[in-house]
């Protein structure tokens, strides 16, 4: 990886989710290419001592999200976080990854994902940093790079982990974020199972299979943006009247309501009257106040 290809993101080309964070990092270095906001954007986190069975329900369930919309993001380490990252190339996926240091290869961590880092960017996908290019890995990086993980994703998903670890860091800040939680239900004779089966009792969603990941995601199988698909949507915005189409027209990326107010110039019992009419048509689904354009109209 050549380091003339890393660069700085300006902060308005932040991912969607990521802008919305309360605390947004101030500087974010890139190496590859950020999907666009239309994708679902997937945490993925687990041991690093993972067993079998983390490694088969992973490979599973990321594999199953294969033609999906939807972005695997991890943190590059060893593990079930490498696993994420392998099996979403595998299954044709975009993939970003979040090492605990720069990304200067002289510092970039673990070093024995290296290639796999590089074929992550070749692939379409990106390695981001909110650390200088040559910031070591040190105990305050991982804890940083965990609340970027979540805060970049519309859910997180827990597979495997022990009480104190990191991946219990990450689902905390997943929770904090307003993020759905997702949780792989574990052996109650295995210790990696501790974390997660303690998240399912906080009331954590617990998934066990790329059905119930998908549902949690708004995904149905039937919206992916196939060629039928969007011929049924071509025909369904022949039904939209002007304002409905008008508003359809400034979801390029998904936008919260009082951008939509701002943008389109209307009052919000207008907007939400809008807004009612789509979502009975399977246009747009309103997400916690973030309103996502489900249509493939261009």
């Amino acid at each position: 990886m050549n380091q003339d290809e890393i660069h700085l993101i300006p902060k308005e080309k932040y991912p969607f989710l990521l802008r919305q964070m309360k605390r947004p990092p101030e500087k974010m270095y890139l190496l590859g290419q950020i999907p666009s906001d239309e994708h679902k954007f997937l945490c993925v986190v687990g041991s690093r001592t993972h067993s079998q069975y983390g490694k088969d329900v992973c490979k599973e369930i990321i594999l199953g999200l294969r033609g999906s919309p939807v972005v695997i993001v991890s943190g590059l380490a060893i593990g079930i976080d490498s696993l994420a990252h392998e099996y979403a190339l595998e299954a044709g996926l975009k993939t970003i990854a979040f090492p605990g240091s720069g990304l200067d290869s002289s510092v970039l961590h673990p070093r024995s994902r290296i290639d796999l880092a590089r074929k992550i960017v070749e692939s379409g996908g990106a390695i981001m940093s909110p650390f200088d290019l040559y910031q070591s890995p040190t105990s305050w990086t991982f804890p940083a790079r965990n609340v970027l993980m979540a805060g970049i994703s519309h859910a997180v998903l827990v597979i495997e982990g022990r009480k104190d670890s990191g991946t219990m860091i990450t689902a905390a800040k997943a929770a904090s974020l307003n993020r759905d939680l997702l949780v792989v239900p574990g052996s109650v004779f295995s210790d990696l199972s501790n974390g997660p089966n303690s998240l399912l009792r906080e009331g954590a969603i617990a998934v066990s299979s790329t059905e119930d990941v998908l549902e949690v995601l708004g995904i149905g199988r039937g919206n992916s943006n196939s060629d039928s698909r969007a011929v049924q949507n071509e025909l369904g915005l022949s039904k939209l009247n002007s304002e409905e189409q008008r508003l359809l027209a400034c979801l390029s990326y998904p936008k919260m309501r009082d951008e939509l107010v701002a943008e389109l110039n209307i009052e919000a019992s207008t907007l939400g009257a809008l807004l009612s009419s789509l979502e009975l048509y399977g246009a747009v689904s309103d997400q916690d106040g973030i309103i996502v354009k489900l249509w493939k109209t261009d």
